[in-house]
């Protein structure tokens, strides 16, 4: 494991979630004390992996216009919903960061939104306000995933960067799989983007047609 200050469980609370859709599942939140960045992050264990398989992660980031508001101009709300599913199906943990509009912030991320409606895709949108593409750095995830005994697991994204900085902090990621496609004529054009600028596992072709149309 690389080097980093350890961090400790806080404490651990029964939650039952209800999704609009109708979907249900009981959860142990957890929370931590001595996390690198001094954010409130959360983990969502979800289950119990069968015996001599690996937990099935994915690492969430905050979007409140997404997963809370339902907004169509990103896919982080049917992102969240579906993962809690599939985590639950498997067993694992669903690591719930606080890093919106990937590490800038919420008014950030909205002042990226008015830049994308002059015609800036969602990077060059956040390299206009000076901002990096991706300010996210994934130290206390992996603090996270220690302080819960897990040092190997599948990874479910899209992003292979998420991967990337999880095995450079020590994390024995196995697979990485893929989430579903949740396109709309509002998110098309940030989809295509993560695939053009930060090689997201999206299927391209269908999202230049669907862009294009």
């Amino acid at each position: 494991m690389t080097d980093f200050p350890a961090a400790t469980q806080r404490a651990r609370v029964r939650v039952p979630l209800r999704f609009n859709d109708g979907y249900s599942v009981d959860t142990e939140l957890v929370t931590f004390h001595g996390l690198a960045d001094g954010q409130e992050h959360v983990a969502v264990v979800l289950g119990e992996p069968a015996p001599g398989t690996l937990p099935l992660v994915r690492l969430h980031s905050e979007c409140l216009t997404g997963d809370v508001f339902g907004s169509a101009r990103c896919d982080c709300g049917p992102q969240l919903r579906e993962a809690v599913e599939r985590i639950a199906d498997r067993g694992g943990v669903l690591l719930y960061l606080r890093q919106e509009g990937r590490g800038i912030g919420l008014y950030n991320k909205l002042d990226a939104y008015a830049l994308q409606d002059q015609g800036l895709d969602t990077y060059e949108a956040n390299a206009a306000l000076g901002l990096p593409e991706d300010a996210r750095d994934y130290t206390a995830a992996a603090q996270m995933l220690a302080a819960l005994g897990i040092t190997d697991l599948d990874l479910l994204s899209n992003n292979p960067d998420k991967a990337e900085q999880l095995r450079g902090l020590g994390v024995t990621v196995r697979d990485r799989v893929p989430t579903g496609v949740f396109s709309t004529a509002h998110n098309v054009r940030y989809l295509r983007a993560k695939v053009l600028h930060t090689q997201h596992t999206l299927p391209l072709a269908e999202l230049t047609e669907r862009s294009a149309g």
